[in-house]
């Protein structure tokens, strides 16, 4: 596995994380991240960023059927 970890955001989707990758909850808990389906450690991590998930933080593909858009929100800024 390489060294260097790379996150690429998908279009209105998750987020594809290569790498090597651990995953920490607020608490100081890891997660463990799900093995590939012939049992070897993944590659490959996808995070859910529309936060529909019922795997959070993994995606389980809820942002194509809730339409999930990360496109910037249209209308005035926001006024502290």
């Amino acid at each position: 596995m390489d060294s260097i970890t790379v996150i690429t955001p998908k279009p209105n989707g998750p987020l594809i994380v290569e790498g090597p990758v651990r995953i920490i909850t607020p608490d100081g808990v890891e997660i463990p991240v799900p093995p590939r389906k012939d049992g070897r450690p993944a590659q490959v991590v996808v995070l859910c960023r529309c936060g529909g998930s019922a795997t959070k933080p993994f995606c389980d593909g809820t942002h194509k059927r809730i339409g999930f858009s990360d496109a910037p929100a249209t209308g005035p800024a926001p006024t502290i």
